[in-house]
């Protein structure tokens, strides 16, 4: 059994003006915390800009695709493979994904299925084989080659437990460090063949939004992502460091072309820890209120970060194996650093640690 392993991510970033993340009505998403409204960015919301941008850093084959037709999937692998006709592929996929245990009949009531595109190839070459084989070899094939997302962000199926997968990695609501009111941007658009004696708009509406310093938290248990990527070291470090890459440099997309959102972190503190994770909202359980010489919530915010981590870690949990920090030092014990060198440190130190089994034991 592997000894615990787990990476934190702590991100400061001011949002401006925008509308990440929406409610069912349009609004942007809020929560109470402290007795105070604050901003909200749900953490599904987080995970797909960083899906989003594994697709375009990583080769198809390292990522799996969520999906309603995975039966498409295989049967393209299937024509690839055999070079068979559409409809009879279709045929052959769907009899080998419902021999696995996986239901396609209901296309209206179909779940949406995380694959890897090597995970569809295994089911398309056992679709060839001269007899079907049996559900657990079909389901093997299914739990085999991985995708780094699938590893990270996991897999359920309600038809079967077994071909769920855990997720190795567990992402926050990130939430402002202080109170929030939303307010409304009230537009109107001109119709460009209008007369010109009509001086109307052509359309009026409102855009409700806020902006906000965000507290943001992620989390990898590395062990057990090394066990998902059958113990192969350098998988290992390469879904690590762009899970981290991507966790600090995304952004979600909700009204991006309106608002042009795309801030950087400002500042992001980074922990290795062989305990357990350790979530630092509660820096911000009260909120942050300006001073009388301040403008502004970043620095307060980062201040109460580095404050609130120096507690936690002498009283209550142990003091991380190392910490990194971009944009500001945290404190005497993190290393300053920038995002390449945090990446080629991180990649460093995890394919060193499973090169000298020190991660092997009880």
């Amino acid at each position: 059994m592997n000894k615990k392993l787990y990476l934190d991510i702590h991100v400061i970033q001011t949002v401006p003006p925008s509308c990440l993340n929406r409610d069912d009505t349009g609004s942007p998403k809020t929560a109470v915390y402290g007795g105070v409204r604050r901003a909200r960015v749900s953490s599904q919301s987080w995970k797909k800009a960083v899906r989003d941008m594994f697709r375009m850093n990583l080769d198809e084959a390292e990522v799996g695709t969520r999906t309603k037709k995975i039966v498409d999937m295989v049967a393209e692998k299937i024509i690839l493979l055999a070079n068979m006709p559409y409809d009879e592929s279709m045929v052959l996929a769907e009899s080998i994904i419902n021999a696995a245990g996986v239901t396609t009949k209901d296309k209206e009531a179909r779940a949406l299925f995380f694959m890897s595109d090597k995970q569809a190839e295994n089911l398309a070459e056992l679709a060839l084989l001269e007899e079907t084989p049996d559900k657990k070899t079909l389901q093997a094939a299914l739990n085999q080659n991985t995708g780094i997302d699938i590893a990270l962000f996991g897999r359920m199926v309600a038809d079967d437990p077994n071909l769920n997968t855990d997720a190795s990695a567990q992402v926050a609501h990130a939430i402002s460090t202080h109170r929030v009111d939303n307010e409304f941007d009230y537009f109107t658009a001109v119709d460009d063949r209008s007369p010109e004696d009509h001086a109307g708009a052509g359309m009026i509406g409102t855009i409700e939004f806020n902006s906000a310093t965000m507290y943001r938290y992620a989390t990898v248990a590395v062990h057990e992502l090394y066990n998902q990527l059958a113990s192969d070291q350098e998988a290992t470090a390469r879904a690590v460091v762009e899970f981290v890459k991507a966790f600090i440099t995304s952004m979600p997309t909700g009204k991006q072309n309106t608002f042009a959102n795309r801030t950087p972190a400002d500042a992001v503190l980074v922990c290795l820890r062989d305990d357990q994770p350790v979530n630092l909202v509660g820096a911000f359980e009260e909120a942050v209120r300006l001073k009388p010489d301040q403008s502004g919530y970043v620095r307060q915010s980062i201040d109460n970060l580095s404050e609130y981590h120096q507690t936690i870690t002498s009283t209550f949990v142990e003091p991380p194996i190392m910490n990194w920090g971009l944009g500001s030092d945290f404190n005497s014990s993190t290393a300053p650093t920038d995002l390449l060198s945090l990446i080629l440190s991180l990649d460093e130190n995890i394919k060193s640690t499973y090169n000298d089994n020190s991660l092997s034991g009880d």
